[in-house]
């Protein structure tokens, strides 16, 4: 399944060629809820064609307006190219499914643009193998991850090596997903409250996580939090070695009277 036409370099283009990896994108698709399919950098239709036998709706979003034109005169009649930045894309206000192989120098904006994105359901990405680690907290959590983890489920399902892309980037990918989970362990009209608590957890100074997170506390809960901190995490655990529950323990009983 080679590319049609070479990687633009100022698209940040490196298309997938390896039917192997482009099967289990489709199989990790398959697995999820049975909606229509956004695909986000359809490129030249290594994973939109394939994608078609699920027998679903599929938009293909390609900034490419060459690739794009190309790839709408081959696809099936449930399928719909558009040529567009996915950045600003008006995506459905229905459920849906979002899938691509994302430009590895603008994940973090298409990241950020996908969690802040409401209505779909499931997320199936290629990103950058070490952007997909740290996002499935994969030896700890980031700060973005620790951010979302409240309404998102993230999880590494493999590594991508670097030659199945063409051209060839200069790092291996990783297969990510996102679940939006159906009932959210922060209420989502708290979602402002509870970034800056994680925010200022992250960055906040002091030894360890016990310390940490007392200092990003309200001061009538600081207590509280310190009795909290010493039953359940060890004198050595970082903000980074805290669980999805354990933030949202830990925002509940910082805010709780908010909540």
């Amino acid at each position: 399944m080679r590319t049609q036409y070479p990687g633009r370099h100022e698209l940040g283009q490196n298309f997938l060629t390896d039917r192997t990896v482009v099967a289990a994108v489709v199989r990790a698709v398959a697995a999820t809820p049975p909606l229509p399919i956004v695909e986000i950098g359809a490129g030249d239709g290594a994973l939109t064609l394939p994608l078609q036998a699920l027998g679903r709706p599929v938009t293909a979003i390609e900034v490419d307006r060459r690739l794009a034109t190309s790839l709408a005169a081959r696809v099936g009649p449930t399928t719909t190219v558009v040529a567009g930045d996915f950045l600003t894309h008006r995506l459905p206000r229905a459920p849906h499914v979002l899938v691509g192989n994302l430009p590895f120098h603008r994940t973090t904006a298409m990241l950020r643009r996908v969690l802040r994105a409401g209505h779909w359901t499931s997320a199936v990405l290629l990103v950058q193998w070490e952007v997909a680690r740290r996002r499935a907290g994969v030896g700890g959590a980031t700060l973005m991850t620790a951010q979302w983890w409240p309404w998102f489920d993230f999880a590494l399902l493999r590594r991508v090596p670097a030659a199945a892309f063409t051209p060839r980037p200069g790092v291996d990918g990783g297969l990510l997903t996102l679940t939006r989970r159906p009932d959210p362990l922060v209420p989502t009209d708290r979602r402002a409250t509870y970034q800056d608590f994680v925010h200022r957890a992250f960055t906040g100074r002091g030894r360890g996580a016990r310390q940490v997170l007392t200092a990003a506390a309200p001061a009538r809960t600081r207590p509280a939090v310190t009795r909290w901190t010493r039953r359940h995490l060890p004198d050595t655990a970082l903000p980074r070695d805290l669980t999805a529950g354990q933030w949202a323990d830990l925002f509940a009983l910082t805010h709780l009277e908010n909540m």
